[in-house]
């Protein structure tokens, strides 16, 4: 049986929204693509000044890998209504899209937890936001038309300001990159200032939209990219990952303040922990003696038995040394604690979010737990042979499962580990017999 701590008032997610590839904008579309396993990757955007040709050739050069007409691309992430959030039309095409994106996700998050955003200037909370640059319009330093707004609007420097401005929000406010572990570092950083009470609540979040295909680039050249526009998660058949892009946003805040005015209550973060490789391999290789240490080390601090782990939402980045890393590190914990703990990676369905990565798969388990039900992974049928998979208890969603409580609680965990040597963990707690209406 758990032993997490009961005498102190949790850290809970309160509030939530999401956008994923495949036109998903509610949580509950997002759940049915889920349950229904369904893949949420399309063509390259047309729409974003991309050289197409380009990208689909770059196979044919020698020392490049095949690029697929693929990966997993917001369906409405150029649109946006600027005076809404009380910004002009010319600084909004100044703005990089994941600020217009993270405003909005986090309105809606607001929202779906009973808050109306409109009235919230003055409030002593905080906004976490996990985002990494992704060259955005021309260059600050040549004449255009965007001068005057790209000291705010350049890169993913504005996402939290924007946000905190636009609500009018007085607490922490910072943009978070560790790369793909930015938005579980970002949600470590929103429960340890709750926690220290350095704010009365906060949103925490991330937000990963592709203004340039230079992912698509580095990885090609690195030969880590999907040829066939699948990201097949701890499969034998994985031969590298798809880019995705992707925004997730909550409310975060003290169980007691989230019972006392009536918030919904998805899930308890009972521990949360981030750390590095270190050095010795190169800094993109991961390190499965860091990625143990990690876990070890957040279910000490959630005051968790491991046995009790029922989910696992995995990294899964589907490139050979990636996988292989994770499942080691993941068999050595939670595998080996007695219980009977089911691994995915919502990857598989929308491509690698970046650094959104690690929120996506944690509203997936936040959305699972409500539903008691874990979702198929896809292309889990055929789980790679680079691992022993006897030597643990440790297995793959192949298909849709019940997800059991145990005393009323289902405990489920969430990794993200990042290309600067970055990783993340955080456990979740979330209440069997709670009763959501806002969906």
């Amino acid at each position: 049986m758990s032993t997490a701590a009961t005498d102190r008032d949790h850290i809970v997610i309160s509030g939530m929204a999401v956008e994923a590839p495949g036109g998903i904008e509610t949580l509950g579309s997002f759940w049915s693509a889920l349950a229904d396993a369904r893949e949420l990757i399309g063509p390259f955007p047309r729409d974003r000044g991309w050289p197409i040709e380009e990208l689909l050739s770059l196979g044919d050069l020698e020392g490049w890998g095949q690029v697929s007409d693929a990966g997993g691309f917001l369906d409405r992430a150029m649109e946006f209504d600027p005076s809404f959030f009380g910004m002009s039309q010319r600084e909004a095409l100044a703005s990089d899209p994941q600020q217009r994106v993270g405003l909005r996700v986090a309105w809606r998050a607001l929202e779906n937890a009973g808050v109306n955003p409109g009235e919230l200037a003055g409030a002593d909370a905080g906004v976490y936001i996990g985002a990494s640059p992704m060259e955005y319009g021309p260059s600050a330093s040549e004449i255009n038309d965007q001068n005057g707004f790209r000291t705010v609007g350049y890169g993913q420097l504005g996402v939290a300001g924007r946000i905190s401005h636009a609500l009018g929000l007085l607490g922490p406010s910072m943009c978070i990159d560790s790369a793909c572990a930015s938005s579980l570092v970002a949600l470590h950083l929103a429960v340890s200032a709750l926690r220290m009470g350095e704010c009365e609540w906060a949103v925490a979040g991330a937000v990963c939209v592709m203004s340039s295909p230079r992912g698509f680039f580095e990885f090609a050249k690195n030969g880590a990219l999907a040829p066939d526009g699948h990201c097949r998660a701890y499969s034998e058949d994985a031969a590298g990952t798809l880019w995705g892009e992707g925004a997730v946003a909550l409310l975060v805040e003290p169980e007691s303040r989230a019972r006392r005015l009536g918030h919904p209550v998805y899930g308890r973060v009972l521990g949360s922990y981030t750390n590095h490789n270190g050095k010795g391999r190169p800094i993109l290789v991961p390190r499965a003696e860091a990625q143990e240490k990690l876990v070890r080390r957040t279910v000490e601090l959630a005051g968790v038995d491991p046995a009790d782990i029922g989910m696992v939402e995995g990294h899964g980045t589907a490139t050979r040394a990636g996988d292989v890393a994770e499942l080691t590190a993941l068999q050595n914990t939670y595998g080996a604690a007695g219980g009977d703990p089911v691994l995915g990676s919502v990857k598989s369905n929308a491509g690698h979010a970046q650094a959104a990565a690690g929120m996506l798969g944690l509203a997936k388990l936040l959305l699972a737990g409500q539903r008691g039900e874990i979702p198929p992974t896809l292309y889990a049928d055929n789980p790679t042979t680079k691992v022993d998979w006897n030597r643990s208890s440790l297995r793959l969603a192949t298909t849709a499962q019940p997800w059991e409580p145990k005393n009323d609680i289902r405990y489920g965990a969430v990794s993200s580990f990042g290309a600067g040597g970055a990783n993340a963990h955080a456990i979740i707690a979330i209440p069997a017999d709670e009763e959501y209406d806002n969906f």
